[in-house]
């Protein structure tokens, strides 16, 4: 666990698993315990929006873009992209964009995906998501699908989900976001959908 009750009734004390710094905040607006994302974010941090890492502070944060630390070799596990190899696959199929990422999002890859998602969403287009690629998400990555989601509502346009995994589900239903993004299995169902809406366009 990197976050633990904090001295006060109600807070918990969010650890840095990089350099061990630590902060208290009040875990506010959900009940569950182990969701720490609105202390990640009031703070500044980086990470899982679970209680579980990891987590950075900003100092870390900072140190991480401009020096990524050497990985953990484990030789048991397939070896984790480069950060600078990551990019996001963009397609045009009967009007609507798709956004493939090329694997997990995190604070690392997040400018070129804001990047991506900006540029879908102000190009007056529906924009999917596929996530097929993508098997963990943190609280910066979050952040960017809620702001997506929010532009595209105000431009009248659709912003979907294809294929989370596991793990994306689990955060979307912890922080009450399932029933807020449309989320689809395959990108030919979200494909038919758009294409059968009657929604009016401004």
């Amino acid at each position: 666990m990197t976050v633990v009750p904090g001295l006060r009734a109600d807070t918990v004390n969010l650890i840095c698993d990089h350099c061990g710094d630590a902060v208290e905040g009040i875990p506010a607006v959900l009940p569950e315990p182990d969701v720490v994302w609105t202390v990640i974010g009031e703070h500044g941090w980086d990470g899982s929006p679970f209680a579980v890492g990891p987590h950075r502070c900003p100092g870390c944060i900072v140190a991480t873009l401009v020096t990524p630390p050497a990985p953990d070799v484990d030789p048991g596990s397939p070896p984790r992209p480069d950060p600078d190899g990551w990019r996001v696959d963009v397609e045009e199929i009967a009007g609507v964009r798709v956004l493939t990422p090329a694997g997990d999002i995190d604070v690392l890859v997040a400018d070129v995906l804001r990047e991506a998602l900006t540029t879908a969403v102000t190009a007056d287009r529906d924009v999917v998501l596929d996530l097929s690629r993508v098997g963990m998400i943190d609280s910066t990555g979050l952040g960017l699908l809620v702001r997506a989601h929010r532009d595209a509502r105000q431009r009248n346009r659709t912003f979907c989900l294809v294929a989370p995994s596991r793990f994306v589900l689990t955060v979307l239903h912890t922080m009450r976001l399932d029933s807020v993004f449309l989320v689809f299995d395959h990108r030919t169902q979200a494909l038919t959908c758009l294409a059968a809406e009657t929604t009016p366009r401004g």
